[in-house]
């Protein structure tokens, strides 16, 4: 069955770093556009970045924009999100997500991990 396992949360004050990975089985990795989103208390899912299947095509919410970069190793079917000058509004649980081949429909979910950043 499909299994998606993030690591790497934390806490850490603003302006520090943090790097979560996402390790993907039971599906076809190579074809699959893998996604990070976020969710803070008493607010909705929020999708962070994607990235396509050949890992030449990610997508950025703009509020991460230039701090935040996704990867992905086809080889290790991982995904990773690297966050850096963090700020307390990135504070949320991290989802791993994987969609469809056009990143327009997620439908496998990690259990999630929490980031929260302090001023």
């Amino acid at each position: 069955q499909v299994q998606l396992v993030e690591s790497g949360g934390g806490s850490v004050q603003a302006g520090g770093s943090l790097r979560l990975s996402c390790a993907a089985s039971g599906f076809t990795f190579t074809t699959t556009c893998m996604g990070w989103f976020r969710q803070a208390p008493g607010k909705e899912r929020e999708k962070v970045a994607t990235i396509r299947s050949a890992g030449f095509i990610t997508y950025y919410a703009d509020s991460v924009k230039g701090r935040f970069t996704i990867s992905r190793d086809n080889a290790k079917n991982t995904v990773s999100l690297q966050m850096n000058a963090l700020k307390p509004e990135d504070t949320a649980i991290y989802y791993c997500a994987a969609g469809n081949v056009f990143c327009s429909r997620f439908t496998n979910w990690g259990q999630g991990t929490q980031v929260t950043v302090s001023s």
